[in-house]
C-alpha cells in the first residue's frame, strides 16, 4: 500500500529525542539508552504505532524499540506515542530495513520479545524471502533473542499463517500459544493496531501465535532453504487451532 508523503514527519522525527536515525550505532548496547535496564521488546513493522502506544502506556516494566522502514508512518507513530505516554521514557523509534535485523541487534541486547503484527504477506513465491517470518529472518532473530526469547506473530493472511508455521518449525521455534480466532480466544492483553481494527470491521478472523526460541531441529541454510512438501511435515503443524 502506498503511503502518502507527510512533509511534517521528517522534521518532527529529527527533533524527537527518542528517535534513532541509525540503529546500527546501538547494536549490542540498546539498554544504555534507557533509564533502567528492563526486558527488551522489539516491534518490527510498527506502522503508525497505534498498538505500540497502547503497549508502552500499559507495560512500564519493559523497554521498547519500535521500527519501520517508512519515516511517514513513523511520524504518525511518534505522535501516537506522545499522546499515550508523555514523556516517553522507555521506548525508542527507529527507521531501518528489517531484512537486515541482525545489523541492528546483537547477542548482548538479549531481546526478550519480537513483535510482528500484520507484516506484508508477500503472496508471490518469488517474493517469499521478504517475509518477516521467513527462515532468512528467523535465523537472524535467533542471534539476538535471549534464551527462550519469543516471537509474537499476528496476521489476517491465511497463506502467510500456514507458511509461517513451517518457518517457525524448521528454525527451532516452539509454539506456546496459537489461535485462528484471536478475538474469540480470550487471550489478553491484546493491543489492537489500525490494521486489526479495520480487519475486524470486515469480519475477518485474526491468526495469532507465540513462538519460543528452542533447539534447532535440523541444519538449515536460510539462503538456500526451500519450502518442503506439506506431506513431509508433522500433521498437527497447521491446526486448526
Amino acid at each position: 500500500m502506498h503511503m502518502r508523503k507527510k512533509k511534517w514527519a521528517r522534521p518532527e522525527l529529527d527533533a524527537c529525542p527518542y528517535f534513532i536515525p541509525d540503529p546500527s550505532l546501538y547494536r549490542n548496547r540498546w539498554q544504555t539508552l534507557f533509564p533502567a535496564i528492563q526486558p527488551l521488546h522489539v516491534e518490527f513493522g510498527c506502522g503508525k504505532g497505534v498498538s505500540t502506544a497502547q503497549m508502552i502506556a500499559q507495560e512500564l516494566q519493559y523497554n521498547f524499540v519500535a521500527m519501520d522502514i517508512s519515516p511517514d508512518v513513523l511520524g504518525d507513530a511518534r505522535r501516537n506515542l506522545e499522546q499515550a505516554a508523555s514523556p516517553v521514557t522507555h521506548a525508542f523509534l527507529s527507521r531501518c530495513d528489517l531484512e537486515h535485523a541482525a545489523d541492528f541487534f546483537g547477542p548482548e541486547d538479549r531481546v526478550e520479545r519480537i513483535i510482528l503484527s500484520f507484516c506484508n504477506p508477500w503472496p508471490k513465491r518469488r517474493h517469499e524471502k521478504r517475509r518477516l517470518t521467513h527462515p532468512r529472518q528467523l535465523m537472524q532473530y535467533r542471534t539476538f533473542l535471549d534464551t527462550q526469547g519469543e516471537v509474537y506473530f499476528k496476521t489476517d493472511d491465511d497463506t502467510l499463517w500456514d507458511d509461517s508455521q513451517v518457518y517457525f518449525y524448521v528454525c527451532g521455534f516452539m509454539p506456546v500459544f496459537r489461535t485462528d480466532h484471536l478475538h474469540a480466544s480470550g487471550f489478553s492483553p491484546n493491543y489492537v493496531s489500525e490494521h486489526e481494527a479495520r480487519y475486524l470491521q470486515e469480519g475477518k478472523h485474526i491468526h495469532f501465535g507465540i513462538y519460543r526460541k528452542a533447539h534447532l531441529p535440523m541444519d538449515l541454510d536460510p539462503l538456500t532453504w526451500q519450502q518442503p512438501n506439506r506431506s513431509d511435515l508433522p500433521p498437527d503443524l497447521f491446526g486448526p487451532f
